[in-house]
């Protein structure tokens, strides 16, 4: 069973998320939260394998509890962040935060139930159209401070990019995290490279552990931010 952990500050949200998911075999719906405070502790208590994060709560909000929960070295849970909002500053500072996956709650139930899913095997929720924007946003200045929204709401300030270490890729390692950073599932690296999909999977954990993060959605904004894929190289046009 995938063990899920709700959290918005709306109740009738959590109740809404909550038939969603427990009306699908597999996922199981072990806790709600009210705000980010409550979050970090439910999730050390009931260590849920994905959670539903809301950005914007009183208090704690998503952002600052991600943050908490990803340098928390006790805590494995996968988190998807959820917003009412299509705004890329809230899209950025989610990655940066160490969230797995982005998702607006304009989402079709089945997109909600496939985004669980997608997180809770280990992959990340990286859309082309979310790929096509990292693209953007890193090949011109990662992260630079956001201007407000057009509703004057203040933009989410950017978390201090981390230091870069050796990374030691490969030329196939390399060469896998270009597509990685393009949007492409292992499957289709496979078919690319003439290799099996196992090969695939074997590189691509070989790059998150020598790039020292979680996930492929971590790998992309690391990749960009760092210089070691770039937009002039990989374009848009393979963002499958």
């Amino acid at each position: 069973m995938t063990r899920v952990l709700l959290v918005d500050d709306q109740e009738l949200v959590r109740a809404g998320f909550r038939i969603i998911l427990q009306s699908e075999p597999g996922i199981d719906v072990v806790g709600e939260a009210a705000n980010g405070a409550d979050a970090v502790q439910l999730a050390r208590e009931l260590a849920p394998d994905v959670i539903c994060m809301d950005i914007q709560m009183p208090g704690v909000d998503g952002l600052e509890a991600t943050r908490q929960l990803v340098a928390d070295a006790g805590v494995f849970s996968r988190i998807l962040m959820l917003t009412t909002f299509d705004r890329d500053d809230y899209l950025f500072a989610a990655l940066r935060a160490g969230a797995s996956g982005f998702l607006l709650k304009t989402a079709s139930p089945e997109d909600l139930v496939e985004a669980v899913q997608v997180i809770a095997r280990g992959d990340a929720l990286l859309s082309p159209k979310v790929t096509a924007r990292v693209i953007a946003r890193f090949g011109a200045a990662a992260f630079e401070q956001p201007a407000p929204a057009a509703d004057g709401t203040p933009g989410v300030p950017a978390a201090p990019a981390p230091s870069l270490p050796a990374n030691g890729l490969t030329d196939r390692e390399s060469e896998v995290l270009s597509f990685v950073a393009q949007g492409w599932s292992n499957g289709e690296i496979a078919t690319e490279l003439f290799v099996g999909e196992a090969t695939v999977k074997t590189h691509v954990s070989k790059v998150l552990m020598k790039l020292g993060v979680r996930d492929r959605v971590q790998a992309v904004v690391y990749a960009y931010e760092n210089g070691l894929v770039s937009k002039k190289e990989n374009g848009l046009a393979s963002t499958k």
